[in-house]
């Protein structure tokens, strides 16, 4: 008997394809889903690489239009924070609004039990509900991107590879039959070859302005604030030994148009504000805690104490953390569990 049919979000690659074979290995009733997001060559690509897949695991396959929604809810965010001179991160807004939000709720009307994902994260259920844990496999853990879920949600929601390494992945895959050659994967799938200057430039007129130094003093020329991220060294215009020693990015100033160039020692930063919090409880601690948290997906975690306001937290780092950008999200962690998450709205050095 069934444990229950679940739809598998496919995107072509390995990791979903392999999460729907595990699924219907462990007599569930499975179906291949797969998001159409954006008009590319690649995207037919993957679109027939799920249909393939959803034939070689004998599983109906179904298609959902989603590229109105994803160009207003991903693609024009994308583009308004690096307009407002911020770094965002598409793929939390994506799993946010795209796949846990519409696909969630197409899934669902379809009449499934579950959606998953080929996620490398887990669920954990208990008595007190639902907790989102980190991948067995941490270099492969993925739970930063997915901390806007809540535990409703999470209800909802498989992630199969959650107890797997990659290899172990790759090799299931390989003996279910299942295609384990892809493409190269893209940081952001919508921009070709990670140009995301000549993307931006597609999208909106940029305004050329000042690189200045801490002081104020001129040191060159910008070609507009979009193209450019806290911790930058290269592509400023300048030399490389500007005043003896490397420069890099410390501040974006949208209100001025300016970017302000320091020394590495003045891109470590020891707090950080952040909003737009999503607790996954659903409830926000009342009292200040200590947690370990990420400033972005590649960083280690590192201690720190929340302290709480109305609709923002206040990050202290035990050590200072390098480039703290606003824009990303910063995730807290209580060992395994994802408690929750927010996005960084200021820094001080």
């Amino acid at each position: 008997m069934a444990k229950g049919k679940v739809a598998v979000a496919l995107s072509g690659g390995v990791d979903s394809s392999a999460a729907a074979s595990l699924l219907k290995e462990a007599n569930y009733e499975v179906m291949g889903v797969h998001m159409r997001l954006w008009d590319s060559p690649r995207s037919e690509y993957q679109a027939h690489r799920a249909e393939d897949i959803c034939r070689i695991l004998d599983i109906p396959c179904h298609q959902v239009d989603l590229q109105k929604e994803f160009e207003s809810c991903v693609v024009d965010y994308f583009c308004r924070e690096y307009r407002q001179g911020r770094t965002p991160n598409p793929c939390v807004a994506c799993n946010q609004y795209i796949k846990f939000g519409l696909l969630l709720d197409r899934a669902l009307s379809l009449g499934v039990d579950y959606l998953a994902t080929g996620h490398y994260a887990r669920v954990e259920h208990s008595r007190d509900g639902h907790r989102l844990l980190k991948a067995a496999d941490t270099g492969r853990d993925q739970s930063y991107f997915l901390y806007t879920l809540t535990r409703e949600k999470l209800g909802y929601v498989l992630f199969p590879l959650g107890g797997h390494s990659r290899d172990e992945v790759k090799q299931m895959a390989k003996q279910a039959g299942l295609p384990t050659a892809a493409r190269s994967s893209q940081d952001i799938c919508f921009i070709s070859q990670k140009n995301y200057g000549a993307f931006l430039s597609q999208r909106f007129s940029t305004q050329l302005g000042d690189v200045v130094d801490t002081r104020g003093k001129r040191l060159g020329q910008h070609q507009g604030i979009a193209f450019y991220t806290i911790g930058q060294r290269h592509g400023l215009g300048l030399a490389p030994t500007s005043q003896g020693k490397p420069l890099y990015i410390i501040r974006i100033e949208p209100e001025s148009n300016r970017i302000v160039l320091g020394h590495e020692k003045e891109l470590y930063s020891q707090k950080l504000a952040a909003q737009k919090l999503n607790w996954i409880s659903g409830k926000a601690p009342r009292e200040p805690i200590t947690v370990t948290a990420k400033i972005r997906y590649k960083s280690k975690e590192a201690e720190a104490s929340l302290f709480f306001r109305n609709d923002s937290v206040d990050v202290h780092f035990s050590q200072p953390q390098k480039a703290v950008t606003p824009g990303q999200a910063v995730v807290f962690y209580n060992i395994d569990e994802v408690l929750g998450g927010g996005i960084i709205s200021q820094t001080e050095k």
